[in-house]
């Protein structure tokens, strides 16, 4: 039985498993920024160190089609999700409309365990990936990627987004935290295992630290983070962090902690 054959019989859990670790929670690394902005430094530099990564807690990795077929070998230890849909405007910052570039098919072709998209889009892909049994990830931000009015970081609004997913098919939303309390709603409204955005760049680490606590104590099993790993000086150090929260069910204070001890043991190679 060839590859191909085999790929339906493959359970959905497996697959989840190769994105979340045996404690049901993720640190994953986005890297699909070249299909909706320009601002993509550090991402082609921070593949590079990917062992580095995953030594110190990565799970998984958001990538590009091109990105999965140029850099195959990197993802091998790793889970890997593969972005379906691309901006219709890559230098709007808004990023106001996307569209649709992969089937499930296509996804599997490249080794993925994942996907992620919103609407009709996301309810095709939704019954391509029960028929694959491929964990879908759907992506749900109210009104747009970015803040641009109130309504679209309220929690109700992003409650109401994060359930719609879930209605089309979703097996784990990926939205973004308000840093509320009551962010436990969005959590709660999701009824899938929540990814949180990355959150804003941050030239404050600790601050950062602090927001991803605030994300984990509040319900969710991890974060889908970018630029505050590929732009940070030392991103393996962010990465320790994160598993020293994520994983260890550390503090902020400890996560800053093993971010700067990681900091200081690169300064003292140079």
């Amino acid at each position: 039985m060839n590859n191909k054959e085999m790929e339906p019989d493959m359970s959905k859990t497996r697959r989840m498993s190769q994105i979340f670790s045996n404690d049901g929670k993720s640190i994953t690394l986005a890297l699909d920024g070249y299909y909706f902005s320009t601002k993509t430094a550090g991402i082609d530099q921070t593949i590079a160190i990917l062992p580095q990564l995953i030594e110190n807690g990565l799970d998984a990795v958001i990538v590009t089609y091109g990105m999965a077929k140029m850099y195959a070998s990197a993802f091998t230890d790793v889970g890997l999700v593969v972005r379906a849909d691309l901006s219709t405007s890559v230098f709007d910052a808004r990023i106001p409309q996307t569209t649709d570039l992969l089937t499930v098919k296509d996804a599997l072709k490249l080794g993925a365990d994942d996907e992620v998209l919103s609407h009709k889009m996301a309810w095709d892909l939704a019954k391509g990936a029960d028929h694959w049994n491929v964990p879908y990830m759907c992506e749900t931000l109210p009104y747009s990627y970015h803040v641009t009015i109130p309504e679209s970081n309220q929690i109700e609004t992003i409650a109401a987004a994060a359930r719609i997913g879930t209605e089309l098919g979703a097996d784990i939303i990926k939205t973004r935290l308000t840093g509320d309390q009551e962010d436990r709603r969005i959590i709660e409204a999701a009824k899938r295992p929540v990814m949180v955005l990355g959150g804003p760049k941050t030239d404050n680490i600790h601050d950062y630290f602090k927001y991803v606590k605030h994300c984990m104590d509040v319900g969710a099993k991890g974060v889908a983070v970018g630029r505050n790993i590929t732009l940070d000086e030392n991103p393996i150090g962010v990465v320790a962090g994160l598993n020293r929260i994520i994983h260890q069910n550390g503090t902020a204070e400890e996560a800053y902690q093993t971010y700067q001890s990681s900091f200081e043991l690169i300064q003292s190679f140079h």
